[in-house]
């Protein structure tokens, strides 16, 4: 599924190609026809992400609700746009190109109090200007849950996966499994902070990258990493590797059906 700053980044990807603009609005599959109809011809007014949510926004009060999911693919293309698939649910066609959207979750046509109920269910975000680290540290500082488990929860701190999560722990050498409520405020601080500057730094690059200048590849001598989901990491998806620190193998386990991974020494309880 993908993260936080793939979202941010299609909210930017959208707007750039259709703000201002009034696009001819289809749903080749069938199943957003009525909507898209209704659409068809409205400008697009704003783009906006909050978490793993899109929204793109149509004359006033129209929104448009995304959340790819596992499976949701969206493309860009230039114009003149080819014939659709019938395997996509929305497209957006004009003459600044085409944009389609296959396989999400969600494709809706909301109101803005459904827009605002959304918006509700959803803890800070790190990207958005008005995230409030507060909150999700007061909800991480009253549970037992894992950290781990904690910051996957949409709930608590939106647009977090599994890459970010296992970064993000692993560059504050903090076990997986400590407790929320054993995370200090000062560490919740800075782990916030780091969130902040990697996530846009994820959509400037469109990838995520979490090493450090003194360890990537060309600092210390190896070879990048090869994986389809790009970027230099620490511990994800690296089980049995050893740790770029210490050479400690890395660890993998299940946990809230995801997998886990980090150094057992550098990620000392």
């Amino acid at each position: 599924m993908p993260e936080g700053h793939t979202i941010h980044r299609l909210a930017q990807d959208y707007a750039g190609r259709f703000i201002g603009t009034r696009p001819r609005v289809t749903s080749p599959q069938g199943k957003f026809s009525d909507a898209a109809e209704l659409l068809d011809g409205a400008e697009l007014t704003r783009t906006e992400a909050h978490g793993k949510h899109l929204f793109l926004g149509f004359r006033d009060t129209d929104w448009v609700h995304i959340h790819l999911g596992l499976f949701g693919k969206v493309g860009f293309g230039d114009a003149p746009a080819p014939p659709p698939t019938d395997t996509v649910r929305l497209r957006l066609a004009g003459a600044t190109g085409y944009v389609d959207l296959r396989g999400p979750t969600t494709c809706a046509l909301i109101t803005d109090d459904e827009k605002r109920a959304i918006h509700g269910r959803l803890g800070p975000d790190p990207l958005r200007a008005d995230a409030d680290p507060s909150a999700a540290c007061a909800r991480v500082r009253r549970s037992r849950t894992t950290i781990a488990a904690l910051l996957m929860d949409q709930k608590v701190i939106a647009g977090v996966g599994n890459v970010y999560r296992a970064e993000i722990l692993f560059r504050h050498g903090i076990d997986p499994y400590r407790a929320g409520k054993d995370i200090t405020a000062a560490e919740w601080a800075a782990i916030w902070a780091d969130l902040v500057d990697l996530m846009r730094e994820g959509v400037r690059n469109n990838r995520i990258d979490t090493v450090r200048p003194e360890h990537t590849p060309e600092a210390m001598g190896r070879p990048p990493r090869v994986d389809d989901h790009g970027g230099e990491v620490y511990v994800y998806r690296r089980a049995n590797l050893p740790c770029h620190i210490c050479a400690t193998k890395i660890r993998t386990a299940d946990l809230a059906a995801r997998n886990l991974f980090w150094c057992p020494t550098c990620q000392r309880r």
